[in-house]
């Protein structure tokens, strides 16, 4: 299974489910698609839509449905940036309880898109820090 060997670490630490829709989705798209970045970004696409990123790992969303803008998109339709796994269509709540989870300064004066950026901003520093 080529998804497991090029599973990212942040799939890895996260839960049997999240790893097998990461593998699935790979393994799937390099056979439809061929080599290249798109089976990757696949995978991607399929776990944010049933997982959000807290830290260094994907946890279940509370609803399924994609995370952002550019997920709601068709492949060729995509525009901007994505958030990093970040469920900006979330309520305010959430984030911010994820924001507090994540030990961020100043939560509560923040905007939900303020906490959506401060928490892919902590959600990197994580990674970054379980990566080393």
């Amino acid at each position: 299974m080529p998804g497991r060997e090029v599973m990212p670490s942040t799939v890895r630490r996260s839960s049997k489910k999240a790893q097998a829709t990461w593998v699935k989705t790979y393994d799937s798209a390099l056979e439809t698609y061929g080599e290249g970045d798109r089976p990757r970004r696949t995978a991607f696409a399929a776990l944010k839509h049933s997982f959000e990123k807290v830290g260094d790992h994907w946890e279940p969303k509370e609803q399924k449905g994609p995370s952002d803008p550019q997920a709601a998109g068709s492949y060729g339709e995509r525009e901007g940036q994505s958030a990093g796994g970040v469920d900006l269509n979330a309520s305010k709540e959430h984030l911010y309880d994820l924001a507090k989870r994540l030990d961020i300064p100043g939560r509560s004066k923040m905007s939900k898109k303020q906490l959506g950026e401060a928490i892919e901003k902590a959600n990197n520093r994580e990674t970054a820090k379980a990566r080393s």
